[in-house]
């Protein structure tokens, strides 16, 4: 029988004199979302989804608050999620998702009162929504392309699995982040609200809209509610294809038209609000989907295209336009915060509007003059704001988490600077524990973040809280290496085939920065990643032995076969240029498999086996291959999730066995 090491007591490591804002303490943060303003800009509506630990659960509920500043009144209570709320487009209505019935439907309710009535019963369900117009709605469903109507989708779902289970696949993508390809493919319906049979406008066999992880709906509805804007990628093989075109179609039926089509991906869709152009986003190198966002711009009059941000050398986050169809608003991480920006429509310079957190989600009212956002920062969760389209006078509007987190002291983080590889200047962030004395020295915790295209920001996470370690008793260091967002495209692409390079280097430097500090004691760093961040980990463990401890979450270990079990091959192809059989020196130069014979560090190993991104077989070998060695480690698995651990109460036990981890090496 093999024998575990038993798990410590969390709040052995915090300090007697601090308050532990602890995982469990976190769950008690009410998470608001997707702000939506009315027509008439008076009200703001929002979803706010409270954690129930005993049971395991997440519930989500529709909120509103005055535009103008006052208190938030809830809308919707139901012991099934409300999510996705939107306004009507003449205001007096609030349609939203609810399983509330059994199976994902849209319902409405009226601002005046009542109860929420269900407003679509498809068979496939709904997985999304916009409005067409006061009596129609714009309705994504996933369903069987070859089926004709819902008695056929009805039926071949219920025959899945029977009698046999198995799975059969003559192409990919046969399975894609979590989920086994089942051979539905989502369309958009025109649903009337009068009870009238859906009609699907996007008949065939693609993905309309397509599977994205950009954050934004890939279908819009023109203001006049005749013409329908989405995102479809036709390439033959979508498992080794980023390039989604934009295409319009008439309400009414009819064929669809293609109107974008730069090489790389072109989506979020958004019509002006006198309805003469476009707005979307768009990548311009095939295959990569870390390349930079531009801001475009569609004439549906001439059919001109124009990029507005070309010049801009960010990511395009969020955007929206202003009410006069003159100007568009958006955000984009820069040097590890998400400032609020404005761009003339017609092209010209992009001015900052107002900077020094992270802010999302950007709307504009209908008196022109303000914008409602999302902000947070490393103390403070999403919350909702108001502000000038000048950028001034930005003023909470919710403040669902401030009594909560009074009395954890927790720290703001610290930006600092210090030189990596090839002499370039790398961003770091530092957070020390809420009791912090400079006259002490702490453990040091240094925190790798995924992607490799990813960044650590000013803003809040729920499953890399650097503010949860701090409270341990850690510095945390959060470097933001090579491959960054948020400083340039340049420094994004330097990790292009070079993952155990500059990026390592960099990393390694800000240990060196961090130790070099007054309140860190040297001989106690510890150094933890998930995804890309879980691979440098790996890496890590095979060419240093100065860590006390190493956490590898979901990490990449064996690049070769990794490529023969992830999804999304585009990934790899262009991380080092083409699968492994053309190019097997690169793969076997950056492969932390290769460096097994030098791993001597303690290392924890934890993998969700419904990750199909970097699957559970990368860290079983892993852990097998530290086992073999002989070095102390350990290995977590949570069957229930995937590539991320978001289930309250698996989210507790992580952070659990993480500091646990941590705590055994790093404090003796």
């Amino acid at each position: 029988m093999k024998r575990f090491v038993p798990m410590l007591a969390v709040l052995a490591a915090v300090p007697a004199a601090a308050a532990p804002f602890t995982a469990t303490e976190m769950m008690k943060l009410q998470r608001l979302a997707e702000p939506q303003v009315s027509p008439d800009g008076k009200w703001v509506l929002y979803s706010q989804t409270e954690v129930d630990l005993a049971a395991n659960a997440r519930n989500s509920d529709l909120w509103i608050v005055p535009a103008a500043g006052g208190a938030p009144r809830r809308l919707t209570r139901n012991a099934r999620s409300d999510t996705r709320g939107r306004w009507s487009p003449d205001g007096s209505r609030v349609a939203f998702l609810s399983t509330r019935g059994g199976g994902g439907q849209v319902y409405v309710m009226d601002l005046t009162g009542g109860e929420p009535r269900p407003v679509t019963s498809m068979a496939t369900e709904a997985g999304g929504f916009s409005w067409i117009d006061d009596k129609t709605l714009l309705v994504v469903s996933d369903v069987h392309p070859d089926c004709p109507d819902a008695a056929c989708n009805m039926k071949r779902t219920e025959e899945a699995g029977k009698p046999s289970t198995a799975r059969a696949y003559d192409s990919l993508l046969f399975r894609h982040w979590d989920t086994w390809d089942d051979g539905r493919v989502s369309h958009l319906f025109v649903v009337p609200l009068d009870g009238g049979e859906p009609r699907d406008l996007t008949p065939g066999g693609r993905d309309v809209p397509p599977w994205t992880l950009a954050g934004a709906d890939d279908y819009a509805v023109s203001p006049d509610g005749r013409e329908v804007c989405f995102a479809r990628n036709d390439d033959a093989v979508p498992a080794l294809s980023t390039n989604a075109e934009l295409y319009v179609a008439p309400v009414a039926g009819g064929d669809a038209r293609k109107i974008t089509g730069s090489p790389g991906y072109d989506g979020a869709p958004q019509y002006s609000p006198d309805g003469t152009r476009i707005a979307f986003h768009a990548q311009m190198r095939a295959g990569y989907e870390a390349d930079r966002w531009r801001l475009m711009v569609h004439d549906r009059r001439t059919g001109a295209t124009r990029n507005l941000t070309e010049a801009f050398d960010r990511h395009v986050d969020s955007f929206t336009w202003s009410p006069d169809s003159k100007t568009l608003y958006f955000t984009a991480e820069d040097a590890g915060r998400s400032p609020v920006y404005a761009v003339p429509a017609e092209g010209g310079a992009v001015k900052e509007l107002v900077g020094g957190a992270s802010f999302g989600d950007v709307q504009a009212a209908a008196d022109g003059r303000t914008l409602v956002v999302t902000r947070a920062s490393f103390t403070q969760p999403p919350e909702i704001y108001r502000v000038g389209v000048d950028g001034s006078g930005p003023a909470p509007l919710t403040r669902a988490n401030d009594a909560i987190l009074a009395g954890f002291g927790l720290r703001p983080a610290e930006s600092v600077t210090y030189t990596g590889a090839v002499g370039k200047s790398v961003q770091a962030w530092i957070v020390k524990p809420p009791d912090f004395d400079p006259a002490r020295k702490y453990p040091l915790l240094v925190l790798i973040h995924g992607g490799p295209q990813g960044a650590w920001t000013d803003s809040w996470t729920y499953r890399w809280n650097a503010q949860i370690f701090a409270a341990a008793g850690y510095v945390v260091l959060l470097p933001n290496p090579r491959g960054s967002s948020g400083f340039g495209q340049e420094f994004m692409d330097d990790i292009n085939a070079d993952w155990g390079g500059r990026a390592y280097e960099d990393v390694m430097k800000g240990t060196d920065y961090a130790e070099s500090l007054p309140y860190v004691d040297k001989g106690r760093t510890s150094a933890a990643g998930a995804s890309y961040g879980g691979y440098l980990v790996d890496w890590i463990a095979g060419h240093t032995d100065r860590f006390r401890a190493l956490v590898s979450h979901d990490g990449v270990f064996d690049l070769a076969s990794m490529y023969g079990a992830t999804e999304e091959l585009w990934f790899l192809d262009w991380e080092f240029k083409g699968p492994y059989w053309d190019n097997p020196e690169m793969y076997e130069r950056w492969s932390p498999s290769r460096f097994v014979r030098n791993f001597k560090t303690p290392t924890l190993v934890v993998h969700g086996e419904l990750d199909y991104r970097v699957p559970l077989e990368q860290g079983l070998a892993m852990f097998t291959a530290l086992q073999r060695q002989g070095v102390p480690s350990r290995l977590v698995v949570f069957p229930d999730e995937n590539h991320w651990v978001l289930k309250p109460a698996n989210s507790v036990r992580w952070y659990q066995e993480v500091i646990s981890w941590l705590g055994r090496w790093s404090r003796r």
